[in-house]
């Protein structure tokens, strides 16, 4: 049988990244500050980043995320470091009775439908500035992008969830240890790809797992 004639490769297209890496920040206390531990964790978290040409690391208002940004920029040396109002801890989504899952049953009682609409709002917002590539510069050109977000749990989740284009309520469950890493790419003509969820690696066993329930974890 013969063969067809010779295809000739097609060249790959160029395509410009924006690579997120999401971390929730480290452990804090009851009061929102930043423990012993959780400066530990941001340090280790910032040496694991040394490596990559970061451009900029962004964090919650919250004291707890911006203490954490501050410890591990200090791995990053001349990164500016600045905050974000997008990335303040919100409930992103307030399901309908038949998408809450039995487990999360009363937690949203508390939130009217005001509150339900700034979470939104700020979710989109979140969305719209970073789930994005990178935009073109003044000189019209493009180049790949490192950022950091120091934010919460219900923020990556969001962002998480966004990537995979999930029903909104499926941000439900995905929990985020503290200082853990996700790492996110958006590219032109492609959907987002989740390079890694919840790593953390950097991180010796006595600091994992902090920011879950107890439970035997491996």
């Amino acid at each position: 049988m013969g063969s067809g004639p010779a295809r000739t490769p097609c060249p790959r297209r160029l395509m410009t990244t924006r690579h997120l890496y999401l971390a929730r920040h480290g452990a804090a206390d009851a009061f929102g500050r930043l423990t012993g531990i959780g400066h530990q964790q941001a340090g280790l978290l910032g040496e694991r980043l040394a490596g990559v040409p970061i451009d900029a690391v962004w964090h919650s208002p919250l004291p707890r995320a911006a203490a954490s940004a501050h410890e591990l920029a200090r791995h990053l040396p001349n990164v500016p470091v600045a905050e974000a109002a997008e990335l303040i801890d919100h409930v992103p989504y307030v399901p309908s009775t038949a998408e809450t899952p039995p487990s999360w049953a009363g937690f949203f009682d508390g939130y009217d439908e005001a509150e339900a609409a700034s979470g939104q709002k700020l979710a989109e917002a979140l969305v719209a500035r970073f789930a994005k590539v990178p935009e073109t510069t003044a000189q019209g050109t493009r180049r790949d992008t490192h950022e950091v977000l120091v934010t919460h749990a219900y923020p990556i989740a969001w962002l998480v969830r966004h990537a995979l284009d999930a029903p909104p309520a499926r941000w439900l469950g995905l929990n985020s240890a503290n200082t853990a890493l996700t790492v996110i790419e958006y590219r032109d003509g492609l959907p987002p790809t989740i390079v890694m969820f919840n790593d953390m690696s950097h991180l010796p066993t006595g600091l994992r797992w902090t920011g879950f329930p107890e439970s035997i974890r491996p």
